[in-house]
């Protein structure tokens, strides 16, 4: 959530955030409204829970004659007092429940509108041209299935559509890229975790998961549990109720996690191989920083995450996202698209989010300052997931069918520069 006193003093400000996402602006004034309401209903409470108090300590000092009327007032304002007090607590709701609707207050340089309207900030690295090296290139699956790579169809046997099995080189390319990604992740100062999958409805709700896209999680009402499409959801919880010391800089952690996604609302987008599956590794960085360092610090995710795509030599580009396709919980967000040369287009594999102090507040995490303690400012990137092995098989696939593995992943694969295709065993 975001902090109120700012709503209440720039009501303009979030009224054009919610603008710039395709929100409603009435939701501030709603916001505002309630606040008021709130503010009035407790002032009320404790005004008639002092006065009660005061009378009540009056009924010894008071008359002998005159003690059973004090105690019959006392009696009757207790009710009152009650009455008061279930007021106040049910505007303190309806406000809460309204805070909890509004999203972040989007970065001033985030574009405006919806899933299209991104600005490409740049392009790296050469798109391959296939056709002058005399050969058409296969898609993911195909190259992947030439390698024994993947096995779709024993997938969607055993866990239904959209799941796999990763086998042979391809368990241990997923491995290697992980890997590569926690090691760098130490080199610049991250602590390395493997965090829970399951977290409880405070922390999914506290991270900003459980608004427009709850649909995509999901629920285990036995347990009454969501599975994390992202250990940003863990990490974020790890310092829940904590007041952390960050004078020598950002708290960094690297979640090394399994990661669960229902896809609700993805359509009959990307259902060949696996581009969008209900199942994934992801090494994810997240730090808790001073909030006038996020953006900053935001520069420097976004660095890491095109040093890793540097490392395997694919072509990619950056994006700022629009305002009405960041999350509830973004301030801003930028993403690397690597190509895709079977579609002839950019493929998300990276995003990276400040967060500012939204999740923070939520969360109840505060850091230490000059001024007492103060909400903390939150953080993710994605290092590495298991859809870059999609822009791996088919930007560095060789016309005889192996695979080129660029050099900063030979040391994790036993030095191989090559994986060559396969008899698939079936």
């Amino acid at each position: 959530m975001i902090d109120i006193r700012f709503v209440r003093e720039n009501p303009d400000a979030v009224k054009a955030s919610q603008r710039a996402r395709g929100d409603s602006e009435e939701l501030v004034d709603q916001l505002i409204s309630a606040d008021e309401k709130r503010r009035s209903a407790l002032q009320a409470f404790e005004d008639k829970r002092s006065e009660q108090k005061a009378l009540s300590k009056s009924i010894g000092k008071a008359p002998k004659e005159e003690r059973a009327g004090v105690m019959e007032r006392a009696k009757a304002m207790a009710d009152e007092v009650k009455q008061l007090e279930a007021q106040s607590n049910q505007a303190s709701e309806d406000f809460t429940a309204l805070m909890f609707q509004l999203p972040n207050v989007i970065e001033r340089d985030v574009p405006q509108g919806g899933e299209d309207d991104y600005e490409v900030l740049k392009h790296v690295g050469t798109v391959r041209d296939f056709a002058d090296e005399g050969f058409e290139p296969l898609d993911h699956l195909d190259v992947a299935e030439g390698l024994d790579a993947v096995d779709m169809a024993r997938g969607a046997k055993v866990s239904g559509s959209r799941f796999y099995y990763l086998k042979g080189c391809g368990a241990r390319l997923e491995l290697a890229l992980l890997t590569m990604a926690a090691d760098q992740a130490q080199e610049n100062g991250f602590t390395l975790m493997t965090t829970p999958t399951l977290v409880s409805p405070a922390v999914m709700a506290g991270t900003g998961f459980l608004g427009k896209h709850s649909d995509e999680i999901y629920y285990l009402p036995a347990d009454d549990l969501y599975l994390t499409g992202t250990s940003e959801v863990a990490l974020a919880g790890y310092h829940k109720d904590e007041i952390l010391d960050i004078s020598d800089g950002p708290l960094r952690y690297a979640g090394w996690s399994s990661c669960y996604r229902r896809e609700a609302g993805s359509g009959g987008r990307d259902v060949r191989g696996i581009i969008r599956v209900h199942q994934f590794n992801k090494v994810e960085m997240f730090s808790f920083c001073d909030p006038e360092q996020a953006r900053d610090e935001h520069r420097r995710f976004l660095a890491w995450e095109e040093e890793m795509l540097h490392k395997v030599e694919l072509p990619y580009r950056v994006i700022n996202t629009a305002a009405g396709d960041l999350g509830s919980s973004a301030a801003q967000k930028f993403d690397c698209e690597a190509w895709l040369p079977t579609q002839n287009r950019y493929m998300e594999v990276t995003s990276t989010s400040n967060c500012t102090t939204f999740q923070a507040r939520r969360l109840n995490i505060r850091y230490r300052s000059e001024r007492g303690s103060s909400p903390v400012a939150t953080l993710n990137g994605t290092l590495a997931t298991t859809r870059w092995l999609v822009a791996l098989f088919e930007n560095h696939q060789q016309p005889d069918g192996s695979l080129y593995v660029p050099q900063a992943l030979r040391p994790y694969l036993g030095g191989r520069e090559v994986l060559e295709p396969v008899a698939a065993r079936r």
